[in-house]
């Protein structure tokens, strides 16, 4: 099944630029495959300015997103699955959308890790 995320998340770059903001990802750094510089991650979390003016060969597709940027002055390429993306937003007005982390297929969930999977549970409220 083909997620629609990487769509939700080009065309949510694209409305904000044709609405004459700057765009505006945040990736959660604590996934795996995510190639960033984490030490500069907030809580997990990195936010990158993906305008074409602050960035290079931006590619959104169904498995991964990649950039070319630049951080304190030194070119970086960030690459992470697109289920890295927590969010989308323009930096001038806010407006955008939030997404939950969604790992790559078969891979277990950042805070999920040492869980074992037990199945649902159910309680009885009276």
């Amino acid at each position: 099944m083909t997620s629609i995320r990487p769509y939700l998340v080009r065309a949510l770059i694209d409305w904000i630029v044709d609405n004459d903001c700057t765009p505006y990802l945040t990736l959660a750094c604590d996934m795996a495959g995510v190639q960033a510089p984490v030490e500069l991650a907030v809580d997990g979390k990195l936010v990158l300015n993906v305008s074409a003016t602050a960035t290079r060969n931006l590619v959104v597709n169904e498995r991964v997103v990649c950039v070319d940027c630049r951080f304190q002055g030194r070119p970086v390429h960030i690459s992470a699955p697109v289920g890295a993306v927590v969010a989308v937003h323009a930096r001038e007005n806010g407006m955008g959308m939030a997404f939950e982390a969604e790992p790559p297929a078969g891979e277990p969930a950042p805070n999920d890790a040492s869980k074992p999977n037990s199945g649902p549970k159910l309680k009885l409220v009276k």
